[in-house]
Formats: C-alpha cells, sequence, structure tokens
C-alpha cells in the first residue's frame, strides 16, 4: 500500500470521526488558550517537563509565552529564540481539525488522569475518534512486530476478552501483537497510538486498520498531522501507552524489544507488569520471560489478568479533573538578583546535582532555584537525568 493510499484511507475516515470527536468530550478550551498551549509546547527546548513549571510559575499559556523571551536572555542564550509562531499553530489547529481531531490539554479535565500523572505526560494531545474510551479503564498490550502465529492468536483472544470486561486495549499500532491486540479489541474499544501524524500510516500495511480504529475506537498523536514515522518518536510514544494504563501486558518481546521500554516505564509509574510465557527455545520470547522471572505476573488468561488489574479497577478513578494548573491572574515569579543567579549557576557542573543540595549549597528559595534552572534550560545549557538531576550540557 502506497502513502497516497495511506493518507486517503485517512481522509476518508475522518469525515466520520469529525463527528465523533466532539461528541464525547467537548472542547472547553477556547480556540486562544489552545493556540497559546500549542505554541507553548512545540516550542524548542521545552518538553513536558518544562512546560509544566512555566504553567506552574505564570498560570496560562499566554503569560508563560510573554515571559520566555526574558526568560531565554537571563539564562544565557546567544542564538536567536523564537517561539512558535501563531501562524505556525493556526495550521496545526486547523489542520487537526479538518481530519476530524480535538486537542486534550494536560491540566484540563478532558486529559487523562492516569497518564496526566507520569512525569512527562505530553502537554497537548490530538485525538481523533471516540474519546470517550478514555473514561474507561485500559490495559496496554504490546510485543514483538515479527510475532508468531501462537504468540498473535494469543494476543487477539486475550484482547478480545479483555474487551468483554468493558476495559480498553491500549497499543501502538505496530506489526505483530500491537495489530493482534488492537483487532481483538476493535468492537469493544480500542486505543492506538501512534509517533507520526494521523495522516500518515506507519507500517503502512497497517493503513486500513487505523482507518478503523479511527471510526470505531480511538488514535491518539502527540505529533501534529504531516509528521512523518521517524525512529526517535517511537520510543516516546511508549511512555504515553503505559501511562493511560493500569498495566501493560507483554506478550513475545526478545532481549533488546522496545517491548521492554514500555514495561520498564510502567514499572517507573507504578503500573503493573504482565508477561505471556513462552518457548525457552525461542528468542523471541526471551524478554517476556525475563520479565516474569524479575517479578511480573505470569498471565495466560483473563482471569489471571483480572486477579491482578480488579482491586486497581476498584481503587481508580480514570477521569478527574486531572493535575489541574493554575489559572490566571498568578502572582508574577519574583525576581532573582544576579548576584544568586551566579551563584546558583556556578554550583553546577556536568556531574548531576539534586535539586535539594542545590537550594542548600546556594543558600536560596527553592522557587528561586527553579526560576534560575528554567531559564537555563530554555537557554539550552542544562540537563535534567531521568531521577531529576540537573547538570551543564556540556555536549559541543
Amino acid at each position: 500500500m502506497t502513502d497516497a493510499t495511506s493518507d486517503a484511507s485517512s481522509q476518508k475516515s475522518s469525515q466520520k470521526s469529525s463527528q465523533t470527536s466532539s461528541e464525547a468530550l467537548p472542547q472547553a478550551l477556547p480556540e486562544a488558550d489552545i493556540l497559546a498551549y500549542i505554541r507553548l509546547s512545540r516550542t524548542e527546548n521545552l518538553g513536558p517537563v518544562t512546560f509544566r513549571r512555566l504553567m506552574h510559575l505564570y498560570g496560562d499559556p499566554h503569560s508563560a509565552l510573554d515571559a520566555l523571551p526574558e526568560l531565554v536572555k537571563r539564562g544565557g542564550r546567544t542564538k536567536p529564540f523564537k517561539p512558535l509562531s501563531a501562524a505556525a499553530a493556526q495550521r496545526e489547529i486547523d489542520a487537526t481539525q479538518k481530519l476530524g481531531g480535538m486537542f486534550l490539554v494536560f491540566g484540563t479535565p478532558a486529559y487523562p488522569m492516569l497518564l496526566a500523572q507520569t512525569p512527562d505526560a505530553p502537554a497537548v494531545i490530538s485525538a481523533y475518534g471516540h474519546p470517550h474510551l478514555l473514561s474507561k479503564p485500559a490495559i496496554a498490550m504490546v510485543g514483538a512486530r515479527n510475532a508468531s502465529a501462537a504468540g498473535q492468536r494469543i494476543a487477539n483472544k486475550l484482547a478480545t476478552d479483555i474487551g468483554a470486561r468493558e476495559i480498553a486495549v491500549v497499543s501502538g499500532l505496530a506489526r505483530g501483537i500491537d495489530r493482534a491486540a488492537h483487532k481483538g479489541a476493535l468492537d469493544t474499544g480500542t486505543i492506538a497510538i501512534i509517533a507520526n501524524g494521523i495522516d500518515h500510516s506507519y507500517p503502512r500495511e497497517n493503513a486500513e486498520l487505523q482507518a478503523q480504529i479511527r471510526e470505531q475506537g480511538l488514535i491518539l498523536c502527540e505529533n501534529p498531522p504531516g509528521t512523518a514515522p521517524q525512529a526517535s518518536q517511537f520510543p516516546r510514544r511508549n511512555r504515553i501507552i503505559s501511562g493511560l494504563s493500569l498495566g501493560v501486558i507483554v506478550v513475545e518481546a526478545a532481549r533488546r524489544s522496545g517491548s521492554l521500554i514500555t514495561a520498564r516505564l510502567a514499572g517507573e509509574h507504578g503500573r503493573e507488569v504482565m508477561a505471556v510465557p513462552g518457548s525457552p527455545l525461542d528468542p523471541r520470547c526471551h524478554g517476556s520471560n525475563h520479565l516474569i522471572r524479575s517479578g511480573a505476573a505470569l498471565i495466560e488468561t483473563i482471569d489471571d489478568i483480572m486477579d491482578v488489574i480488579r482491586p486497581l479497577i476498584e481503587n481508580t478513578q480514570v477521569r478527574t479533573p486531572a493535575q489541574k494548573m493554575p489559572r490566571r491572574n498568578q502572582p508574577t515569579p519574583a525576581p532573582v538578583s544576579d548576584a544568586m543567579r551566579h551563584t546558583i549557576t556556578e554550583l553546577l557542573g556536568p556531574v548531576p546535582i539534586r535539586i535539594d543540595d542545590l537550594v542548600e549549597q546556594a543558600e536560596a528559595p527553592l522557587q528561586s532555584v527553579h526560576l534560575v534552572l528554567l531559564e537555563l534550560e530554555l537557554a539550552g545549557r542544562i540537563t535534567y537525568d531521568s531521577g531529576g538531576q540537573v547538570c551543564l550540557d556540556i555536549a559541543p
């Protein structure tokens, strides 16, 4: 199937999707706010974590955008800095709406609560299809792209059984296990997380399935329309698959499988990790078998899954006002003196340091340290490790 065929399938299904996307979750934000959120989230050196810091400091995207030039200047950036233009953000809004999508913004009630609890949840996601599925509990299923026929049959059967329990099945619309899981839950509710724009289908052979999911299920995209598949985007997609779900099931995964990244993220997110055992003679099962030896729940039937997930369903609200952001009229952050900024910056080096230690050694208020780190981060001068420690970016 050609890209033209894939794009035609996407265009064809957008007519029906444009009706369903707005029915269940009315867009609560004015378009001017959505435009500002998109501009902020697409700005250079401004990832999901930095987005949250800005919103907590300034309360709304308009104030945060206004503050960016001065923050970057104080951070010592020498290269020209320009946030995403309003015209470019408007083009993304127009393209998304034309294709039948709507926007889910972090900090608003429509945003999935479980995903909002993860440390690097996307600031803005576009949704195509039936967003009411986000109100259902969800389980992710991932595994080998070159899956065996037996593995695909197991994944399909488990997904069908999960859907029959009124639980949505989340996966990444890849070949193999992902495809089998989506097809098994197509009639009951499946959510596909794609790394590219909605107007691309990857792999190409899944174009028809992608169109079916748009009509019967839900597709979520972190990237705007027009974004072609890129290898660097697939690991980032995995954090959304894990973040939406109460648990992740791995069906066939080699030792270096990308599915193990999703399983690791699930553990870091405090979600359940489950795996279907496989033959020790099949390299495609070595990673999933290792997960079981490391403590993942061994899964063979829907009853095994429910034994693990049922307590979480009973104790978890899937949708509440998630991670509400401070709103407008937020007090402007107190300015930091040049002397204090110099002291904080001088304490940083190539070795990561805890922010609490930085506060103690600088003898500075926590908010002042956060503000200086935000300036340096926007200027591209520091990086954070997975544990939240900070160091100077010494990359050439």
